[in-house]
């Protein structure tokens, strides 16, 4: 099959600033999603499916690499990733650990028919249109699955927002250490970057919820202001410093191709 191909992964370098913001999306998303829904059921149904299928058809629709497209789109996919994470625990009355099974299942069968079609799920690999496709599917059921995990703990299994964060705070880092002993640093990726998303929204909701619910009581307005403000100075450092950038893929990249890519060229 034809695919367009890029001259640069589509998506951010993995180093510290990348996991930040990926959390403040995950705590964002979560409070945002719950904020809409005290306003209105529907204007939340516009907005968080609107949000992301506008925000994602301009990532898609866009050639290069930039820092606002690509996390707007990422802050899309927490919001409308929240929705249909309780929307089944809402609408069919399934339990969160439920929904959590048929998440990962969900997401296990993505990543090997990814693999199978393009021969590796490494995010390094984001320089064509299909691969790019795959990548956006498999961060919305990641979304979906940590939303789930997220509260499965907190509510299901009764542990609350301040366990939940304990738990998911020396879980994220389980990866890490496993990589160090040998494991494949693409699966210990996509493990903490599921993970991201349970530990940013108890976070979230642990400063939002009020003190009868386990939380500090902030409030879930007020929450996804601080949320949004941050991450618009994030980002906005992110687009001025540059720093983001996936350097040693394109590096690697470009000491392979020996040919003009008559693609690309024609779209230069």
């Amino acid at each position: 099959m034809q695919t367009r191909v890029f001259r640069a992964p589509k998506v951010p370098a993995v180093f510290l600033m990348f996991w930040v913001v990926k959390l403040l999306t995950t705590g964002i998303g979560e409070t945002a999603s719950d904020y809409l829904g005290t306003v209105s059921i529907p204007l939340a149904a516009v907005i968080g499916i609107g949000s992301f299928f506008t925000a994602l058809y301009l990532q898609l629709k866009a050639q290069t690499y930039r820092p606002a497209r690509y996390w707007v789109t990422v802050l899309g996919v927490a919001l409308f990733g929240t929705m249909i994470a309780d929307g089944p625990h809402v609408a069919l009355g399934t339990p969160y650990w439920f929904d959590s099974i048929v998440y990962l299942v969900l997401l296990c069968a993505l990543l090997t028919w990814w693999k199978r079609s393009e021969g590796t799920i490494s995010v390094h690999s984001i320089t064509t249109a299909r691969r790019e496709r795959f990548y956006w599917g498999v961060v919305l059921i990641t979304f979906g699955l940590g939303t789930a995990v997220g509260d499965a703990t907190a509510i299901d299994f009764g542990l609350g927002f301040t366990w939940s964060i304990l738990l998911f705070a020396v879980l994220i880092v389980v990866p890490l250490g496993l990589w160090k002993l040998g494991l494949n640093v693409t699966v210990a990726f996509w493990s903490s970057y599921v993970l991201t998303r349970p530990l940013g929204a108890s976070i979230a909701d642990w400063l939002g919820k009020g003190t009868h619910d386990g939380g500090v009581g902030w409030g879930i307005g007020p929450v996804t202001l601080v949320g949004l403000l941050l991450f618009v100075v994030f980002v906005a450092y992110l687009t001025v410093t540059h720093s983001d950038v996936d350097h040693a893929a394109i590096h690697a990249r470009d000491s392979t191709v020996r040919e003009p890519d008559p693609v690309l060229d024609s779209r230069s």
